[in-house]
């Protein structure tokens, strides 16, 4: 059985390798079902025993300090993860078959989503920090290729060069992290955490700005919203299995190196919770279907960062697997109501839709449900442990007061989305397609997967629950938070409903536009306009040209003129010298 588990990974490493260079690409979605299968055999072997396997090939290059190879982990968070992966990937390329089938350019679509898969997969096996650094910067080039793939519009350019310039500022801390790695220790995992005791500042703010980069935690957020410039499929992939998720799953990995430094905790902790509430309150405030989902998916993010913070990477695992689920199922249910709504994506405009399309809307209400965390659906035991987690630490009440105000908010703007689109009456004309196998196929799965995925985690074997003793109260605060905000959201969408538009108010502005969004985008690329004209203008021309150029030469040249000649051009002085040498020659001429 030792042998089975590193076997099976290379074959699948390899299988998508060659998915990739085939030219047809129809059968990709086989190869994927194919492969998420066998994914699943290491995972029943790790359930028994929980043991953690290393496969290293022999140096590529030697040099006196570091030997680089090529070497993988299959431990808990890589098993359990590769065939979530595998899962969704496979469900959101069947999807995209039928959403781009009218692209010319469709094969290339499909293998640039398995080399995005292929760069993810290299960073859940990677065992040293250099091949984790090739996976990081492999989904980051992808990302950039996928979200400007339709490169003739302007916005999609704009959010393909965000998401590579945001991402540039998170790998700064990463690059820093492993050039402290290779000056002090190791960058091969197993020898970096046993030195874990000695840790440093440096490597763990690196770490820390990396994650905050890659799964745009607030201050580096502004990129993830405005990803929706890509095509619907793009958007799954980007939000629930690959890319985001891996800023999180970074410091999962090395969370030994984090947790004996309080201060990064803290950090961590604090810009978790404030990701979440932020990013939720900023959901409620958009219009756009998709910019509302990927606001979730950043709110999402920051609880799992606030867990890390909280010292549970367990717990912040568990629910990056759920989370994978229903954002991938949320994200190609909005692609197929878009698809349907001549690309329509203002939840002003849709209204009637479980009408037209009654199982992508009951898919929706699920993955909604399941975000909300709803009982017995995959989302409520994750986050309902996570609420129940914080609720039982002495660390932070503010974090958890900042968490629940989330709950509240996500539950409105999950409300918002079903209330808006599905129910009441159409606002725009459809053009509607049948719900065919191709459409249905794969949100099934994701649905089923949305309501069961929880309740197998829960019987698994890996769960070693501790009892904790706790007030009703305390144990019912997710679930209260959550009914409180749909409420809420149902009384004022009631109160709203026949209101005249107003103007929006200063804090929603403050969320609409990403708080800070401004600064970087406007402000500072504004100033920066202003200074350079300022300096090309006036400094260079207005004192460096006048100083050192042909005015600041003769101003020069003038005095030294005048010390070296008498000669002013003025009549009167020529004529006193005249005069004077004329009466100088005459008195001191010799007599005859």
């Amino acid at each position: 059985m030792n042998l089975i588990t590193p076997t099976i990974t290379l074959t699948i490493v390899l299988s998508l390798l060659l998915s990739i260079m085939q030219t047809p690409t129809h059968k990709t979605k086989n190869n994927l079902m194919l492969l998420f299968t066998i994914s699943l055999i290491p995972v029943g072997h790790l359930l028994d025993n929980n043991t953690e396997f290393t496969l290293t090939s022999s140096p590529l290059i030697s040099t006196t300090t570091e030997n680089i190879n090529i070497s993988i982990t299959l431990d808990t968070p890589s098993l359990l993860f590769l065939p979530i992966t595998l899962f969704i990937t496979w469900s959101i390329t069947e999807f995209s078959m039928w959403y781009m089938h009218t692209d010319p350019h469709i094969n290339k679509f499909i293998k640039y989503l398995l080399m995005f898969l292929t760069a993810m997969l290299v960073i859940i096996t990677a065992n040293n920090m250099y091949q984790l650094f090739v996976g990081w910067e492999g989904v980051g080039i992808m990302s950039f290729l996928l979200i400007g793939w339709w490169f003739g519009r302007q916005d999609a350019n704009t959010a393909a060069l965000q998401a590579i310039i945001y991402n540039r500022i998170g790998d700064i801390g990463l690059i820093m992290t492993t050039l402290w790695l290779m000056t002090t220790t190791s960058i091969n995992m197993q020898e970096m955490l046993s030195l874990h005791e000695t840790t440093n500042l440096v490597p763990t703010a690196g770490l820390l700005t990396a994650a905050m980069g890659k799964s745009a935690q607030f201050g580096l957020h502004p990129w993830l919203p405005s990803a929706m410039e890509g095509p619907t499929p793009v958007s799954a992939l980007l939000h629930s299995s690959t890319m985001v998720v891996a800023g999180i799953f970074l410091l999962i990995r090395l969370h030994p190196i984090l947790y004996n430094n309080k201060i990064m905790m803290t950090t961590s902790l604090i810009v978790g919770a404030t990701t979440t509430l932020f990013a939720a309150a900023a959901a409620t405030t958009h219009l756009d279907i998709k910019k509302i989902i990927a606001l979730s998916t950043t709110s999402q993010l920051g609880l799992m960062m606030t867990m890390i913070g909280l010292n549970q990477p367990t717990l912040a695992l568990l629910h990056m697997i759920t989370h994978s689920f229903f954002k991938a199922l949320l994200f190609l249910c909005s692609g197929s109501f878009i698809h349907n709504l001549n690309n329509e994506q203002d939840v002003r405009k849709m209204g009637g839709l479980l009408k037209i399309s009654p199982m992508t809307s009951s898919f929706l209400t699920t993955a909604n449900l399941s975000l909300m965390g709803m009982p017995f659906l995959s989302g409520f035991y994750s986050k309902d442990t996570i609420i129940e987690t914080l609720t039982n630490s002495y660390t932070n009440s503010w974090a958890l007061t900042t968490t629940l105000i989330a709950t509240i908010l996500s539950a409105h703007y999950s409300t918002q989305i079903i209330l808006s689109t599905l129910t009441g009456y159409p606002r725009i004309n459809h053009t509607m397609h049948k719900e065919t196998k191709k459409i249905i196929n794969p949100l099934m799965r994701l649905t089923i997967s949305s309501i069961l995925v929880g309740t197998l985690t829960k019987i698994s074997t890996l769960q070693t629950t501790t009892n904790t003793t706790m007030p009703m109260t305390i144990k019912l605060t997710a679930l209260i938070t959550t009914l409180m905000g749909i409420t809420l959201s149902k009384d004022l969408s009631h109160m709203t409903h026949m209101l005249k538009p107003q103007k929006p108010n200063i804090i929603n502005l403050f969320f609409n536009q990403l708080a800070f969004f401004n600064i970087p985008h406007r402000t500072m690329t504004m100033n920066t306009m202003k200074m350079s004209q300022q300096v090309s203008t006036e400094l260079i021309d207005l004192w460096t040209l006048e100083n050192w150029g042909p005015k600041g030469l003769s101003n020069t040249l003038t005095p030294m003129i005048h010390l070296s000649t008498q000669q002013k051009n003025m009549i009167k002085n020529y004529m006193t010298t005249f005069t004077l040498t004329i009466i100088i020659s005459l008195l001191f001429a010799p007599p005859k």
